[in-house]
Order: C-alpha cells, then structure tokens, then sequence
C-alpha cells in the first residue's frame, strides 16, 4: 500500500516532537476521523521559518506527510512555505495511495493554520 519513501518517514519521522520556542503553532484535523496534526514553527525577524517540528496523531500517512512537509519548509521564508501545496508533499513521497490523499491536506493546512498564527500574534502583512 505504501511505497518505501513513505514508510521511511513514517518510520524514523524528521522534525518530530514539539518545539518549545516556537513562536508559531497550527493544528488541523478532526479527532473523530483520526488525523490531527500540529506544526510549530520558529520564525525570525526577516520571515525565515528558522526550525519546525510537529506532532501528529494518525496513520502511516498522516505522520510521513508531516515528516516530509516539515522538511519542505525549514529555511524558507513565510511566503514561499505558504506556496507549498498538497500535491507537492505528494510528490516528495513519491507518491500515497488515494484513501491517503487527505493526509497531504492536512499537512498543507497545517502549515497556513501555523504561519496564520504567527502573522496573527505578530501583525505582519503577508
């Protein structure tokens, strides 16, 4: 069902855990369908999201999805984190089945709940 990439994710996840100074947190999902995800982000004064980790309560899925979507964005700026879509998480794992495709939406709604939050608490126009 699921290709190596994934279960290499899934199995020795990047960025795993909360960070303490994070000055950014998203969380999506839904309890009742089993996928909640949060990604906390420390973002610098020019924008740069410095470090990010996350904690996901989910399948196989849902944790390589933030695993590898965490990966994706560390170093960025806010902006081009904000450009990364679904299908492009997709597409570093080289693939998910499509009962799982979910997985990769909540990991792109993450990222905009987290970077929401600090555009939120600091008043920076993005």
């Amino acid at each position: 069902m699921y290709n190596e990439r994934v279960i290499k994710e899934f199995s020795n996840p990047q960025n795993a855990g909360e960070l303490k100074d994070a000055n950014a947190i998203g969380q999506v999902g839904n309890a009742s369908c089993g996928d909640i995800m949060k990604i906390f982000m420390k973002i610098n004064s020019d924008n740069v999201i410095e470090d990010v980790s996350f904690q996901t309560f989910g399948c196989a899925a849902a944790i390589a999805t933030s695993s590898v979507a965490t990966a994706m964005i560390k170093g960025k700026t806010v902006d081009e984190a904000l450009k990364i879509t679904n299908s492009q998480v997709v597409e570093e794992l080289g693939g998910l089945p499509a009962q799982k495709l979910h997985c990769s939406v909540l990991a792109e709604e993450a990222i905009k709940a987290a970077i929401q939050d600090y555009l939120k608490k600091y008043k920076k126009e993005n």
